[in-house]
């Protein structure tokens, strides 16, 4: 879903708590202080690694009073990473590289700044950090990237300051800044209900292979909710629930099932609003994917494939058809947020 910070089930994810050293920078922005983890042995900084996600369905129900939806989101984390690094600094400030980082918000809207504020405001300390995030999730995508931001920087923030903040704070946090937010805290695979930021952390039995084709742009999340809304304005909305059939093909890792389960609600509103992702559904499917939707709230779309050999030959195939700006090979399930090992 999109990077930005729009009104809508936008996306948190939730990183764990971890006792390992991390890595220390050089680049340090100003004079803080900072808390024992950057002090203890000379440490300037702390990094943390979160992944992407691939909704495997994605159950929407009608608009709440509060402008929210409830939904059914089985989320699964995917191996592509951002990684942020957290420095002490004299003020909170963001910096960005990677693919497409120009469209990365630096300013106090940018989901790792306002982590680190809800952060330092339970503690009662000011939110002096400068965070790096190094982008590799692709960017206002429907693969969770700014939540993934948030999740990173809420215990990279927690590490570099020795707050040693209880997960499930941590969890409140990363709810009250989006509803993917907790999930990439988490990762792995998770059911989540309301707006998606309640989780059950749910078993998987082997590893899924995925390609994930990158388009050009991005979709903001809430208006494609607003295009869910319009699509089904007059009509009954069921009461969104996980699909039991997904659940146990997941259970059991089995890529089959799970390529007839996939579902999301919001793939026909973004099609409407961005009718070119079909021919790359297309594309994905015709080269021999197992099964293709859009991934979240889009624009990236993801195909599901039987092993590796299988991405490599999906990816090419996606690639050379013009139809996508460039596809990207994964696994899943992946860790949630971790700190990276210093050194």
């Amino acid at each position: 879903m999109s990077d930005g910070t729009e009104r809508g089930n936008g996306g948190t994810e939730r990183g764990n708590g971890g006792t390992e050293p991390v890595r220390g920078g050089t680049d340090a922005v100003g004079a803080g202080t900072g808390g024992a983890g950057a002090e203890s042995e000379g440490r300037r900084s702390v990094t943390v690694r979160v992944p992407a996600k691939v909704n495997v369905q994605l159950a929407v129900g009608a608009v709440r009073p509060d402008g929210f939806h409830d939904l059914a989101n089985v989320f699964l984390a995917v191996s592509l990473y951002d990684e942020v690094t957290a420095t002490p600094a004299e003020a909170l400030t963001v910096t960005c590289e990677g693919p497409d980082a120009d469209k990365v918000p630096l300013d106090r809207t940018n989901l790792a700044a306002r982590a680190a504020e809800l952060l330092a405001a339970r503690h009662g300390i000011a939110p002096d950090v400068h965070l790096h995030i190094a982008k590799d999730i692709p960017v206002a995508g429907g693969m969770a990237g700014g939540s993934a931001d948030g999740a990173g920087a809420l215990l990279a923030c927690d590490a570099l300051w020795g707050l040693n903040t209880p997960r499930a704070e941590l969890l409140d946090i990363c709810a009250e800044l989006g509803s993917d937010v907790p999930f990439s805290l988490v990762g792995g695979a998770a059911l989540g209900t309301g707006r998606g930021e309640k989780l059950t952390e749910l078993p998987v039995g082997g590893a899924f292979h995925w390609v994930f084709a990158v388009a050009d742009g991005g979709l903001s999340t809430p208006v494609v909710f607003g295009e869910f809304d319009r699509l089904t304005e007059g009509t009954d909305v069921p009461e969104p629930a996980a699909s039991p059939a997904l659940l146990e093909a997941l259970r059991t890792g089995d890529t089959t099932a799970l390529a007839g389960a996939l579902a999301n609600d919001l793939q026909a509103p973004a099609l409407s609003l961005r009718p070119s992702l079909a021919a790359t559904l297309a594309a994905g499917t015709d080269a021999g994917a197992l099964a293709a939707l859009v991934s979240g709230s889009g624009p990236t779309t993801a195909f599901l494939v039987k092993d590796a050999e299988a991405a490599q030959a999906v990816a090419a195939a996606l690639t050379a058809s013009g139809t996508c700006r460039t596809a990207r090979t994964a696994t899943s399930p992946a860790p949630g947020a971790r700190l990276v090992p210093y050194g």
